[in-house]
């Protein structure tokens, strides 16, 4: 059994301690807007935040963070109305659409750090995430957009 603080609610889960997070989360506790890409770390799909940090929830194993405060793109503060899915919508970044919850995560924290980004500052901090359609521009945009209206 392990404890965890997801999007705000405590929870206990039944899992191995080296159960992925991904799993915990989509099987687990149905949270299904969390992506699985490629199990690896490398595309970007899985990320959530973990203590305010973004982080792939496939490499991470439950044990790791017990007592961590774990937000996915359902729990990200303001629902429909964040200014990031906002700003998605605006810039029409999505194409397919899956990796789009990881994208707007990994954005979410850059900006929580960093408020007004510069263009090479939202190309370096996105970088860990893949877009397999190829909406970097848009997604670049959406970034720049959801800054100004945050």
């Amino acid at each position: 059994m392990t404890d965890l603080v997801v999007n705000g609610e405590s929870v206990t889960v039944d899992a191995a301690p080296d159960t992925a997070l991904l799993w915990v989360l989509r099987e687990h506790l149905g949270l299904t807007g969390t992506k699985f890409g490629c199990g690896a770390g490398m595309c970007g799909a899985c990320t959530v935040h973990v203590d305010g940090q973004p982080a792939f929830a496939c490499l991470t194993p439950i044990d790791s963070v017990a007592g961590s405060a774990v937000t996915t793109i359902e729990g990200l503060p303001g629902a429909e109305d964040h200014p990031l899915k906002r700003a998605w919508v605006a810039e029409q970044v999505p194409q397919c659409g899956y990796c789009q919850s990881g994208q707007i995560m990994r954005a979410a924290a850059l900006l929580e750090g960093n408020p007004n980004p510069q263009r090479q500052e939202i190309v370096a901090a996105m970088s860990g995430n893949l877009c397999r359609c190829g909406t970097y521009n848009r997604i670049v945009k959406a970034v720049q957009r959801a800054a100004t209206e945050a």
